[in-house]
């Protein structure tokens, strides 16, 4: 009984931090890597550092984005919004 009540309170501290913290980036980041998986061409969108811009070549960790000063490269993972479907509902 007292090795129980020693054990006790560890378990129920590892059993709130992973509901509380380690899940919850989980999902983060799965919810993110589909949004990187499901970026196609033509699609506008927004970066990580606020450049806007709309995608015209893709490859497997990378895409280039047409702004108005020119073509850029840049990884998928600095991608923060995708706005196509967003500004087609306020037209």
């Amino acid at each position: 009984m007292g090795q129980l009540g020693n054990i006790l309170p560890l378990l129920l501290m590892f059993v709130v931090l992973y509901f509380f913290m380690i899940r919850p980036q989980q999902k983060r980041a799965k919810n993110e890597r589909e949004f990187e998986g499901g970026l196609k061409v033509g699609d506008k969108i927004i970066t990580k550092s606020g450049i806007h811009g709309k995608i015209v070549e893709l490859s497997d960790s990378t895409l280039v984005i047409e702004t108005m000063a020119g073509k850029l490269k840049m990884e998928r993972s600095s991608i923060s919004m995708e706005l196509t479907a967003t500004l087609s509902k306020k037209e």
